[in-house]
C-alpha cells in the first residue's frame, strides 16, 4: 500500500478546511513555519503544497501578506462527483431533506436506463446549504429499490450516496457526469431563494453497477455563485515515471 506524500496530505487537509468553511474566502492560511511544525516536515514540503494550491486557484500567495484563501466561495473539485470510492461529500455543506419516497419508476419524469416502469425506486430530494447556511443546491437521487433496500433506514441528512454504496458493498463500476446551464424554475427559485429565470448549473450523474444496471441517477441544480468549481487530477512523479518505464 502506497503512502500519501506529506505535501498531498497537507493540501488535502487545507482543502477540507476551505470546503467546510473553516477557512473562508479571504482567511489567512497558517504560515509555512506553523504548518511545518504541525506536520513535522520541512518548509520546502509545505511550500510545494501551497504552490500546488495556488496554481489550482484555491489560495493566493503574497509576499509579506502570506497565503490567503481565494475569493468566490468554497472550492469543489468536480472529479469528486464521480469518485466511486469517495468517503465524504462531493461538496461540503449541510443537507435538509425535502422528501424520501419509494414509488414506481414511471411516476418520475426521468429517463432511467434499464429500469422498468413498474420497478420500485427510492426518490430522495434534499437542499444543500453552504457554510453560511445559505441554500446552494437542490439535489435529487433516484435509486432502484433493489440496489439499496435499507437506504431509508439511514440518517439521510448527512448521507452521501456514493460513499454509502461503497460502505455497504454495492458493486458500482462506472459513473458519468453531465453539466449544462439551466434557468431556475419555480421549485429551484423557491428552494435556492433566487429569482425565477436565474442562471443555474445543472449536474446529472449516472452511476452504473458492475453488471451494467443503473445504480443511481443523481441530479443537482447548483447556484454558480455558491462554490468555485474546478477539475484537477494529479499523478505523483514517481508513479508517472514507473508507468512510463513499463
Amino acid at each position: 500500500m502506497s503512502r500519501v506524500p506529506a505535501h498531498a496530505r497537507i493540501r488535502a487537509d487545507l482543502e477540507n478546511a476551505i470546503r467546510s468553511g473553516e477557512l473562508p474566502s479571504g482567511a489567512s492560511v497558517p504560515t509555512e513555519r506553523e504548518l511545518a511544525e504541525r506536520y513535522g516536515v520541512s518548509r520546502s514540503t509545505v511550500q510545494r503544497a501551497l504552490t500546488d494550491m495556488a496554481q489550482a486557484g484555491l489560495v493566493n500567495r503574497r509576499r509579506r501578506a502570506g497565503t490567503v484563501v481565494a475569493g468566490g466561495g468554497a472550492a469543489a473539485n468536480l472529479l469528486r462527483f464521480t469518485d466511486l470510492v469517495a468517503r465524504g461529500p462531493e461538496i461540503e455543506g449541510a443537507h435538509r431533506v425535502l422528501d424520501a419516497l419509494v414509488l414506481p419508476a414511471d411516476d418520475l419524469d426521468e429517463q432511467l436506463p434499464g429500469v422498468g416502469p413498474d420497478e420500485p425506486v427510492i426518490h430522495l430530494r434534499r437542499v444543500k446549504d453552504d457554510a453560511e447556511g445559505v441554500p446552494a443546491a437542490v439535489e435529487s437521487a433516484i435509486i432502484p429499490f433493489s440496489v439499496a433496500p435499507r437506504l431509508l433506514q439511514e440518517d439521510l441528512a448527512p448521507l452521501t450516496t456514493l460513499a454509502y454504496f461503497h460502505r455497504i458493498g454495492v458493486p458500482v463500476s462506472r459513473s458519468r457526469l453531465y453539466i449544462s446551464p439551466v434557468v431556475a424554475g419555480p421549485e429551484e427559485s423557491s428552494a435556492l431563494r433566487v429569482e425565477p429565470g436565474a442562471a443555474l448549473l445543472h449536474l446529472r450523474r449516472e452511476t452504473y453497477l458492475r453488471g451494467g444496471g443503473l445504480a443511481e441517477l443523481f441530479t443537482c441544480a447548483l447556484s454558480p455563485h455558491a462554490f468555485r468549481l474546478f477539475i484537477e487530477q494529479s499523478v505523483e512523479s514517481e508513479q508517472f515515471h514507473a508507468e512510463e518505464g513499463r
